[in-house]
């Protein structure tokens, strides 16, 4: 591959740093020193645990490999004094590209397990090179390459969570309307049709009617079970306190795995725009808070696993094992269940068909563009659902807010109230519930029923946006005490120990060394900041678990 690549990355920028002399002293004295020749590949697309390479001499080529109707490409271009490497090298997805030398060289390799151990525990080291490969990673992105390429239609539920799934992953992709001219003929190229849809493409395997699980396990990012696989800790559930909780662990030395049934973020990842969180007086979106939590994870050696859906657990012997849905058994030490809640749909007729389509529990910008600037309607009173209504106003439609409280000032932040209400876009109906879904394939109108008159409003709106009460993601969590509604007792919350006995400790359910946190937990705030503390502290509870047992 001699063709000029898709971007040189400038010496000196955030992609492309300048390792300095006392680095590089450090990584020649891990690693061993290689010739290569012109034509010799460092890895190959479809590669796994990457070595990390440092080109001491010569020129090697990042090659897109060919897929579908689209030929092999060069990408990127690397040379003397510069290193290889993205973030797929802290994930454990297999590679999406491939390295070729293409004149004689010497490149200084560093061990794949002997990488992660620097990104660990070498701070200024990792902080240089985790700058670089997110810096990597987002012109990967940028360029919407076709390692990966999705095909469907906008409104389709099933490509929908397939996009979904791409976007917290970071996974480079490239979306295909086939409602547009363009996607039918690059639909057609592919020799399949719309019976295939949704349609992924990579590295010349087509997956028809394909879903996340199926994405995961062909880029190699499905968990992969091996016999005697054993965890000091396992976290269920990758929101912002289970993500808390693997970092944790893995920073204090314990060997972590971290398991979401669809992908990292949980019900944060949802917002558009988080403004109270400590450290971020400008506010940042759900999507930036779970790549920046991933990204920190992943620094220190987490696995993390995705979609994983865990389906039962139960101890046996000193260990717990969880069985997954696939069939796979894997045994933990200790597990921290942060499986949150998820919003309740409401017993309306038609829902089933508009969800994924027209309904959504979420507001990124996926789901914003099904609504391009065209009304809507969100349904709840609490802060995820004022966000979501400032989100969609601001991009130019009208909102209407239905709330089933008397005003939105009793669940929402002084902050957002003050914003909704002055919003000229956004029309609050207090008291009020939907009780009617209208359209075709998409949805076209609502009604909405204020209970203090029984009067009947229908309004036009192309999406409806559904923030309305929580039901605990724990139903598959067999005998542990819960209360009323599902959610995990702890602690103090659970009946007193029998004499003799050891008490719960903190964020201890009934089962011994199964802890809860974050929203799955009863009396838990249901704020990202809470979920978080909660998270790194049930760890701390892990450790005096293990050290007593």
């Amino acid at each position: 591959m001699t063709q000029r690549p898709t971007f040189r990355v400038p010496v000196g920028s955030a992609a492309n740093p300048v390792l300095d002399r006392g680095s590089l002293d450090r990584l020649r004295s891990l690693g061993t020193v290689e010739d290569v020749s012109a034509g010799d590949t460092l890895f190959r697309a479809g590669d796994e645990n990457l070595d990390f390479f440092v080109m001491e001499a010569g020129r090697v080529n990042i090659v897109r490999e060919a897929t579908g109707g689209s030929r092999a490409r060069t990408v990127a271009l690397w040379q003397a004094g510069e290193f290889l490497g993205e973030l797929s090298m802290l994930t454990g997805q297999a590679s999406i590209l491939t390295a070729l030398m293409i004149e004689p060289g010497r490149v200084l390799r560093i061990p794949n397990a002997v990488f992660k151990q620097i990104m660990a525990t070498d701070a200024g080291l990792s902080e240089t090179l985790l700058e670089a490969f997110r810096a990597r990673r987002r012109l990967l992105m940028a360029a919407a390459d076709r390692t990966v390429e999705l095909f469907g239609r906008e409104g389709s539920a099933g490509a929908l969570a397939l996009r979904r799934y791409a976007a917290r992953m970071e996974l480079p992709h490239r979306w295909i309307d086939v409602a547009t001219d363009e996607g039918r003929k690059a639909l057609a190229a592919t020799g399949l049709n719309e019976a295939d849809l949704p349609l992924v493409l990579t590295r010349g395997t087509a997956l028809p009617k394909a879903t996340p699980r199926q994405l995961a396990e062909t880029v190699g990012l499905a968990f992969r079970y091996r016999d005697g696989d054993s965890f000091d800790l396992v976290v269920v559930g990758a929101g912002p306190a289970g993500l808390a909780a693997g970092i944790y662990g893995a920073s204090e030395g314990l060997s972590t795995l971290v398991l979401d049934a669809l992908a990292p973020g949980g019900q944060a990842a949802a917002s558009s725009r988080i403004e109270n969180y400590l450290g971020f007086p400008s506010g940042l979106s759900g999507a930036e808070l779970t790549e920046l939590g991933l990204v920190q994870a992943l620094k220190f050696g987490v696995r993390l696993s995705a979609p994983a859906d865990v389906v039962r657990l139960q101890h046996e012997g000193d260990g717990i094992v969880l069985e997954l849905g696939d069939g796979d058994r894997l045994t933990a030490r200790s597990v921290v269940v942060a499986t949150g809640a998820r919003y309740r749909r409401l017993p309306l007729e038609n829902w089933a068909e508009f969800e994924g389509g027209s309904i959504f529990f979420a507001t990124t910008e996926l789901e914003a563009r099904t609504v391009a600037q065209r009304p809507s309607v969100v349904v709840g009173g609490a802060n995820s659902a004022g966000q979501a209504a400032l989100y969609l106003a601001g991009l130019g439609g009208d909102v209407s807010l239905v709330v089933r409280g008397p005003s939105i000032e009793a669940k929402m932040s002084a902050y957002l109230v003050d914003r909704v209400v002055a919003h000229e876009r956004i029309r609050i109906h207090a008291s009020s519930d939907v009780t009617g879904l209208h359209g075709g394939e998409q949805l076209e109108e609502v009604t909405i029923t204020c209970s203090a008159t029984g009067e009947d409003e229908r309004v036009t709106a192309a999406a409806l946006f559904c923030f309305v009460g929580a039901e605990p993601g724990a139903s598959w969590l067999s005998g542990a005490e819960v209360d009323g509604s599902g959610f995990l007792l702890t602690d103090v919350d659970l009946p007193a120990p029998e004499e003799g006995s050891r008490g719960p400790l903190p964020f201890e359910t009934s089962l011994p060394r199964v802890f809860a946190a974050g929203d799955v937990r009863h009396g838990s705030m249901k704020r990202i900041a809470a979920a978080v503390g909660e998270g790194a502290s049930a760890v701390a509870s892990v450790h005096r678990a293990l050290a007593v047992r």
